[in-house]
Order: C-alpha cells, then structure tokens, then sequence
C-alpha cells in the first residue's frame, strides 16, 4: 500500500511539471541572446537577408524584446513550435509581425525564456 501511494504521488508530480512546461496561448516570454552570434531555434531572418533590406545586420535590436505565444503549432514529430509576436505590437526589424520558434530547444538553449 506504501509503495501504490508513493508511486502514485510521483507520478502526480511528473504530470504537474509536465504540464507547466507546454506552452499556452498568451504566455510572454522574453528573448534572450542567443549562444552564438545567430539563433538556431528562433526562426529570424538571416543577417545578409537584413543587410538587403537596408537594416542593421546584427540581432542587438530583438534581445530583450517582450513577446507573447500567438499560436502553438505541434509537429508530427512531438514537437512544439509557438508563433511569437512582440507584446507592443511594433515589428521585428520593420517588416515581421511574427516569427516562429522552437519551443522546447530555445527554452533548453537559452534563446527565449519565460517571464516571471
């Protein structure tokens, strides 16, 4: 009977930490810098891109950036891309209302974190 309670009780802890993590629908989350001088889960434009459009071509101007979760895409493979919008309404680079990221790897990798 100890044993049924005690195994039970974990695995109520494992669902409830389980369930914290997945993303909802107007969670904010701030974007950080990435690890490198670009970001692999966080789906930005590539910086020659930037430099053709006639912007900055470095990625200075999205750390920090408050975002909100617009839309939770779940892939075939299991896993989790959100749809990232800037919480002022204001574009990225001035010409991206949204960009899509990686949920799980950006969170694991540092590039975009939860706001407390």
């Amino acid at each position: 009977m100890k044993k049924l309670f005690l195994t039970l009780l974990f695995l109520g802890f494992y669902f409830i930490t389980f369930a914290q993590s997945e993303p909802k629908v107007g969670d904010i989350l701030v974007i950080e810098s990435p690890s490198s001088h670009v970001y692999n889960h966080v789906k930005f434009p590539k910086l020659n891109t930037l430099i053709k459009r006639g912007k900055v071509g470095n990625y200075k101007s999205v750390k920090g950036n408050v975002v909100v979760v617009e839309e939770v895409v779940e892939g075939k493979d299991g896993s989790t891309h959100v749809v990232l919008k800037r919480k002022d309404g204001s574009k990225f680079f001035g010409y991206l209302s949204t960009v899509k990221a990686n949920y799980d790897k950006s969170i694991a990798s540092g590039e975009i974190s939860v706001k407390s």
